[in-house]
């Protein structure tokens, strides 16, 4: 027998729109309010171009309503709009489909999906943990198990996410110790981009000749999950993904995985813009509803991608406010990542924070803060928290220039200075001028998704390799020794000594390099360090399970910081007046005690020791430049000498 399946939650669906299923009739809605008419289409399969047609009845607000019987679960459907603002020859998609079905190409021709919405969840619920708490590990499902080094029987999909036994996957991330993950984009999403230099497509494309978004930066369809991540999913040129809908329910056991974990599912959301080509069925439905024009009615384009939405209009409002409560309630996810969350307008964000902890109050809400301007002290007002921007600069330097030098390098920034790293280790705390209100509304990190990694970084600022150099020895290029691996090690250390939420990038922890590998896609960058990998559904970004293996000193020292942090938590739930800063004279140095009982050093200083004297008594080191020891202690001296490019972390005994 199989599972008895369980209604996902007591709570009401929270869509307006879409397919309802009663019995055997099946209930369809969409709003279209200067639709003169909208025709339900019926398709046999995802191949046709036709289907049998029924017309809707309009309604006095605009929404158009049918209910046909003998239409359930299987019934693939789209709709057909007449009027000044619609396309007559066109059938779109349901913009709140459940599930699509999506062929691959540039247009992402899509037919929605009537599906069973019942789950066995075993009693699952969201994981509760205070913001303070969390140490994200931020990865993309296709690249955590895609690569020939990866055990998985199914690999770059949701279902080999989450096998048990395998080599890297989730059976890593639990080895590794975080509490949460950060799921690139799963909603569906143009996975496909206008083919390269063929002057007959609708826009020529010279800067990608991947044609790919592989990403997911590029949402279509809001309530659907992505299902080339799926176990049927395939990358073919004009096949059909999703025709059965079962990354619905995989999707389903991704998350329970997890939370048997004690790991919380956070997704990355992406609600300021779509995808310039594909048919996106908002763009056809009432583009001056849905999207942000100019005075010429083109799009506006703050995103960088074309076409912003308009959060603002309280159609698009309801369309993010249902959306996010429906991943909650129908997927169990414990938060959601705001990609260029500046870009939602303000009254939304608030509704969003307001009405989703009525749901969970635990919700997690992280915000970049960028789009249309930098903002985090306005979301830490509002109660959000965000990406620390100055954090990662501070210590590596600016993300736009590889010469520029931060506190790892032994220099300040610009007007940095000893205030402004204490003012990081505090929690960039507003009354020591940094941005925000609480340390919780920090997310404190070195890399992410975007830009180079942070092992780059410093191979490039460092001169360890030259930015635009062709990588011959990719292994001699992944390892990491001496003094590259002390500057991975005290950036490692500062983050995880801070105050806020912690984050890492997959593959962080070995200091993963990214060289654009040699496919049949005419790249001309092959073999250089790629800073901007969001086309490459190939090696360049699925992870190498083996370089984990080349550089397991930084693995462990990771895996112990993490370990470090949870359990100690000074490192987390400190106050300003718990520090005590220590003289550092004109170095390049943060030290300071914790509540009387822990001393942290940190030099950034690439030639000269640090030497400090220490308060009276016996102290214990967790951690130091070779390793992080929370059992097999030693004990030291009052004075301490700090080598280059290193840290220290004592406890008093």
């Amino acid at each position: 027998m199989g599972k008895k399946k369980q209604i996902l939650s007591s709570k009401p669906s929270p869509l307006s729109y879409g397919a309802f299923v009663n019995t055997n009739t099946t209930t369809f809605k969409i709003h279209a309010p200067r639709s003169t008419r909208v025709h339900l289409v019926i398709f046999k399969f995802p191949n046709d171009e036709t289907g049998v047609e029924h017309g809707m009845t309009k309604q006095d607000n605009g929404d158009f309503i049918i209910a046909l019987n003998d239409t359930g679960v299987g019934t693939i459907y789209g709709f057909r709009l007449e009027g000044p603002f619609n396309d007559p020859g066109l059938i779109i998609a349901d913009p709140y489909s459940k599930a699509a079905m999506t062929q691959n190409s540039m247009y992402h021709v899509a037919k929605s999906l009537v599906v069973d919405d019942t789950y066995d969840w075993e009693d699952d619920t969201w994981i509760h943990i205070d913001p303070r708490d969390l140490i994200i590990y931020e990865m993309h499902v296709r690249d955590m198990t895609a690569h020939p080094t990866s055990t998985t029987c199914q690999k770059g999909t949701y279902a080999g996410l989450v096998e048990a036994g395998q080599n890297g996957g989730i059976e890593h991330i639990q080895y590794m110790g975080v509490n949460a993950v950060q799921i690139l984009p799963i909603q569906d999403f143009a996975n496909f981009e206008v083919p390269f230099k063929d002057n007959k497509a609708p826009l020529y494309n010279d800067w990608n000749p991947y044609e790919r978004n592989h990403w997911g930066y590029m949402t279509t369809f809001f309530f659907a999950p992505e299902s080339y991540y799926a176990s049927d999913g395939t990358d073919i040129p004009g096949s059909w993904n999703g025709i059965d809908g079962r990354s619905i329910d995989e999707i389903k056991d991704m998350v329970k995985a997890f939370h048997k974990k004690d790991i919380a599912v956070i997704m990355d959301v992406v609600y300021n813009h779509v995808s310039n080509y594909d048919w996106n069925p908002l763009k056809y439905i009432d583009r001056e509803m849905y999207f942000r024009l100019d005075e010429n009615d083109d799009y506006i384009a703050h995103s960088g991608c074309g076409n912003d939405t308009q959060s603002e209009h309280p159609k698009m409002q309801q369309l993010i406010l249902e959306s996010l409560k429906y991943w909650m309630i129908e997927y169990h996810v414990d938060g959601f990542r705001f990609d260029l969350g500046n870009l939602i307008d303000a009254e939304t964000r608030q509704l969003i924070i307001d009405e989703l902890k009525t749901i969970n109050p635990h919700v997690i809400l992280l915000a970049e803060p960028w789009g249309n301007g930098y903002d985090p002290d306005g979301f830490s007002d509002m109660g959000w928290a965000s990406f620390n921007d100055q954090f990662r600069d501070g210590l590596k330097g600016g993300v736009s220039d590889v010469e520029e030098k931060g506190f790892l390098f032994g220099q300040y920034r610009g007007q940095d200075d000893q205030n402004f790293l204490q003012c990081l280790v505090m929690g960039s705390l507003r009354e020591y001028d940094g941005q925000y209100i609480k340390s919780a509304h920090s997310v404190n990190y070195l890399e992410c998704h975007d830009n180079h990694t942070f092992g780059d970084r410093l191979r490039i600022t460092g001169g360890f390799v030259d930015k635009d150099e062709k990588i011959t020895n990719t292994e001699k290029n992944v390892l990491v020794q001496d003094k590259l691996l002390a500057m991975n090690k005290l950036g490692a250390l500062f983050l995880f000594t801070s105050q806020g939420i912690t984050f890492i990038h997959e593959g962080q922890e070995w200091a993963r390099s990214k060289v654009v590998v040699e496919t049949t896609v005419p790249d001309e960058h092959v073999g250089k360090i790629d800073h901007n990998s969001y086309e490459k559904d190939n090696e360049t970004n699925w992870l190498n399970w083996n370089e984990r293996e080349m550089n397991r000193e930084l693995v462990d020292y990771y895996k112990g910081l993490i370990e470090l942090r949870k359990q100690y938590s000074e490192f987390r739930h400190s106050k300003p007046e718990d520090f005590e800063f220590m003289d550092v004279g004109d170095k390049v140095a943060v030290a300071y005690i914790l509540k009387n009982r822990i001393v942290v050093i940190l030099n950034g200083e690439n030639e000269d020791m640090l030497e400090l004297d220490i308060p009276a008594g016996q102290w214990n080191i967790l951690a130091d430049e070779k390793l992080v020891n929370l059992e097999n202690q030693q004990l030291v001296s009052n004075k301490i000498s700090v080598p280059p490019s290193s840290g220290i972390v004592l406890k008093r005994n």
